[in-house]
């Protein structure tokens, strides 16, 4: 399979190049796996990650192909409306390499922690470009992919967007942003704190938002056990529970650990202002559109809070 998609691909790219070359200069875009020139604005784009299809529809690009949904069936509920028509090539850890090839894409936009392993037989596809990782590089990821698309001027505006967003919450919400935020996922016999350098985490960050000792950190995210439950208190505790389609083993492990004596004993739940909030709009989408629904839904459920 991939001396095919390395022959089809050469072919594909050579064409490509030819046909752009008379009225776009070709551009060298600097990326995690080194660099790659690109003629033009591209057209035909397939995406490998949950980020990178947001990046696409926020500058108002519909993908030839993306990788399927973490959640949803395909797409994720805040998406789907935009993902009509939108060709689904495996998920972020295996996608469909043939079936791209089959696309004849003339670029692919994918992730260095997620996609390094197949980096050579998809630059065969077609000209592509990886992000270096996830999570907490929503911003500089969208950055680099406007830059690949040739969409600069659309991404700078899309960010100023956000940043306003950012702002304007943190304006509004005042003082309150002296309360202590914690975040944690509850998954099906696990518990994970998060910190400060995931998806979520940052966006707290930069609305200003306190966060408790035992988690103000400058990492991702930890497994915790139960006699450590008390890393999970704060002001306020958002949570989010990783059941997938029919599944309930998250919302098991949630109620375990809430409902216990040590769980009741919480500040944050003897003053009920633990909330289960929406996992992809929180962690699994990391796109710039579910960034701006996490900005909105803190900004609602604050609004009903008081110091």
């Amino acid at each position: 399979m991939s001396l095919f998609i390395s022959a089809c691909g050469s072919q594909n790219t050579g064409k490509k190049t030819e046909e752009k070359s008379v009225d776009a200069p070709a551009r060298i875009i600097k990326h995690a796996m080194g660099s790659t020139t690109i003629t033009g604005t591209p057209q035909r784009i397939v995406v490998l990650t949950n980020q990178g299809t947001e990046s696409l529809l926020e500058l108002g690009i519909k993908p030839v192909a993306a990788v399927k949904s973490w959640i949803g069936e395909p797409w994720f509920d805040h998406i789907k409306d935009k993902m009509t028509g939108v060709q689904v090539i495996g998920n972020e850890t295996q996608p469909n390499l043939e079936l791209i090839a089959s696309l004849k894409p003339d670029l692919i936009l994918g992730t260095k922690v997620r996609q390094e392993k197949v980096y050579p037989q998809l630059s065969s596809i077609a000209p592509t470009v990886f992000t270096e990782n996830l999570g907490d590089s929503m911003l500089e990821n969208f950055k680099l992919y406007a830059q690949a698309l040739n969409k600069e001027s659309e991404g700078a505006a899309a960010l100023e967007n956000y940043n306003q967003a950012i702002q304007q919450t943190k304006a509004a919400l005042g003082d309150k942003t002296k309360l202590r935020i914690s975040l944690a996922r509850f998954q099906p016999g696990k518990v994970r704190v998060y910190y400060k350098n995931n998806f979520a985490g940052v966006i707290l960050d930069q609305i200003g938002f306190a966060r408790p000792e035992a988690q103000n950190k400058n990492d991702f995210s930890a497994d915790v056990a139960m006699e450590q439950i008390t890393v999970l208190d704060g002001d306020v505790f958002f949570y989010f529970t990783s059941d997938r389609e029919g599944e309930t083993g998250a919302t098991k492990t949630t109620d375990e650990w809430l409902k216990s004596p040590l769980g009741q004993n919480l500040n944050v739940v003897k003053k009920q202002r633990a909330f289960n909030v929406n996992e992809p709009i929180w962690n699994t989408s990391g796109g710039i559109i579910a960034a701006k629904l996490l900005i909105e839904d803190i900004k609602v459920r604050f609004d009903k809070l008081s110091l």
